[in-house]
């Protein structure tokens, strides 16, 4: 299973990537250097890069996290695509007070981030194939993700 985990800055993504690394899943993180070229002052996914990671033949469950706007390109390529949603002052505590990524400190990426909630969550949610609460405890959240992963019909993957 191919997972992308999407959704707006303050959500909850990298946290419920990491708890899922922990928990054996192969993960990628694509705010993470060497993930991105710039193209016309747009930040995008590295095509190349990505081809690349979804050509690989490892059966392992891979979650993927991210949000540009050419990750629609690589959709066919998930088995599901997670939007992960909170309301807005959800996001703006979080970011307020998150001490692992900076974006979102300053009143201008605050209101880049309700902007983006107003026009751009609108169309991640009419594309993606699950949306979760993120405003739930991660546990939850990780859980959740863990069954979009292994679905009806599907065995749990065996964790190292």
């Amino acid at each position: 299973m191919r997972i992308l985990i999407t959704g707006m800055s303050g959500t909850g993504k990298s946290t419920a990537l990491l708890s899922l690394a922990r928990l054996g899943y192969r993960v990628v993180d694509t705010d993470d250097p060497g993930w991105h070229e710039d193209r016309e002052g747009e930040r995008l996914w590295s095509e190349d890069r990505m081809d690349a990671l979804l050509a690989t033949g490892d059966d392992r469950t891979l979650f993927v996290q991210g949000c540009v706007r050419n990750q629609s390109k690589f959709y066919p390529r998930f088995d599901a695509v997670v939007l992960l949603s909170a309301p807005a002052a959800v996001i703006l505590d979080r970011v307020a007070t998150r001490t692992t990524n900076n974006y979102g400190k300053s009143a201008a990426e605050r209101a880049i981030i309700l902007d983006d909630l107003a026009h751009v969550e609108p169309r991640l949610r009419a594309t993606c194939t699950h949306e979760l609460d993120a405003s739930r405890p991660l546990p939850e959240v990780v859980a959740a993700l863990i069954a979009i992963a292994t679905g009806p019909g599907r065995a749990a993957q065996t964790l190292p």
